[in-house]
């Protein structure tokens, strides 16, 4: 059940929910149910005018994370929802498409057949963040915590607000022993998404292991 439950949240994206999920830190976030919505992101009241595709994108992310970065903001789940639709469009049809064929296998816990997609996905679309993305998701679900954080750190490079790969790394690293490492990435998760679930209860929960060790 645990696996059905980390598959519905990993194919919108967002390997904290995912890795959060399974620790029993929080529920998937609710948002995630609207995979494949359009960027509900809008260019009201912004000078947009003479900007490319990808220039208009960077600009709309801009916006939505000074919105999520501040923690009274009251409809965080729809910001970070708009993030996760715009983070998903590579801007090429054909690696949406591979993309997509991926989420489908890892809904069908097909996880082979998934990672074939995502092999393909980085190695035509190396500077799409979240192909690697998901292929870090893939190997923490199954396991495989080394590669999974070499691809938690190709996703950083490429973006580094990145609170999902960020959230998803202190999960790693707190199940591998490392909890002052663990600790500064959920502190680095939640400096742009204060809100972002269970992230605060892993802080909470470390921020006790790491002073009780030092005393």
């Amino acid at each position: 059940m645990i696996i059905r439950i980390l598959i519905g949240v990993i194919v919108a994206s967002s390997l904290s929910s995912a890795a959060l999920a399974q620790e029993g830190q929080g529920d998937p976030a609710p948002e995630l149910e609207t995979q494949g919505a359009e960027p509900a992101a809008t260019s009201e009241g912004m000078d947009l005018e003479g900007l490319s595709e990808e220039e208009v994108r960077a600009e709309l992310l801009d916006t939505l994370f000074e919105r999520l970065s501040k923690p009274e903001t009251q409809d965080w789940e729809e910001v970070q929802n708009r993030i996760n639709a715009l983070w998903n469009q590579s801007g090429s049809d054909s690696m949406d498409l591979l993309s997509r064929r991926a989420d489908r296998a890892m809904q069908a816990e097909r996880y082979d057949v998934a990672l074939l997609h995502l092999n393909d996905l980085v190695r035509l679309a190396p500077g799409y963040a979240e192909g690697w993305n998901k292929r870090a998701t893939l190997y923490f679900v199954q396991g495989d915590y080394g590669r999974s954080l070499e691809d938690i750190a190709r996703t950083l490079k490429l973006e580094p607000r990145h609170f999902g790969a960020l959230a998803g790394l202190g999960v790693i690293l707190d199940r591998s022993g490392d909890s002052e490492g663990a600790l500064e990435a959920y502190r680095r998760a939640v400096r742009i998404h204060p809100n972002l679930p269970g992230a605060q209860d892993g802080i909470k929960k470390l921020e006790k292991e790491v002073e009780g060790r030092r005393l």
